[in-house]
């Protein structure tokens, strides 16, 4: 099962796995610093300001080991394909992006929305991305949900997922998770392939 694995993804795999492992030893110490935190200088900002690195650093980052084993689960199942099509090189550059992008957009819905700062971790806005770009690159794949166990094409998949997100994000509902965060990995990774595309046209 693990020899199907790409380089980049295995190697995203095990760094999550050890920071993780750091978090548990260090009791969390490391999201001061590398969780993503709000701009501005807001209550208890002043010991937790936000940095430049955190637009990446967050993603590596994870709230409890279901946050972990999901994100991961995800990235194991969708990443490798996608890894495939892209090659090495592109698909950091993708997934960066879309984690970026993610970080980007939580910062702006968290100073616009919400009063009360809070820190922004894990990897969810880089998976987003890649299961974007899976729905496209393999519409008509079947993927089967784990519950309720039902198969359907991916592109219906990704399609209900970024629907379901945006009604939670803009509703409120299952507060503490990042919705708008997971629309910005997606927005950002649509972004980055319409402009892929449109070098390959100019070629």
């Amino acid at each position: 099962m693990f020899r199907n694995l790409t380089p980049v993804v295995r190697a995203i795999l095990f760094s999550n796995f050890i920071v993780y492992g750091l978090q548990w030893l260090t009791d969390d110490r490391l999201l001061d610093a590398f969780a993503l935190w709000p701009l501005g200088p807001v209550g208890c900002l002043e010991c937790h300001p936000f940095q430049p690195w955190q637009l990446i650093t967050y993603a590596f980052l994870h709230g409890g080991l279901m946050h972990l084993a999901g994100n991961m689960f995800a990235l194991f199942i969708f990443g490798p394909d996608v890894e495939r099509v892209l090659g090495g090189r592109r698909f950091v550059v993708y997934y960066l992006a879309c984690v970026i992008g993610a970080a980007l957009t939580q910062l702006w819905v968290a100073n616009s929305i919400y009063p009360e700062p809070y820190a922004t971790l894990g990897a969810s806005g880089g998976v987003f991305g890649l299961l974007l770009f899976y729905g496209m690159t393999f519409p008509h794949r079947q993927v089967l949900l784990i519950f309720p166990p039902i198969p359907m094409p991916a592109w219906l998949f990704v399609t209900l997922y970024g629907i379901l997100e945006l009604s939670l994000g803009v509703f409120g509902t299952a507060q503490g998770v990042a919705h708008f965060a997971h629309l910005g990995g997606m927005a950002t990774g649509y972004a980055l392939i319409l402009y892929w595309r449109w070098l390959g046209r100019r070629r």
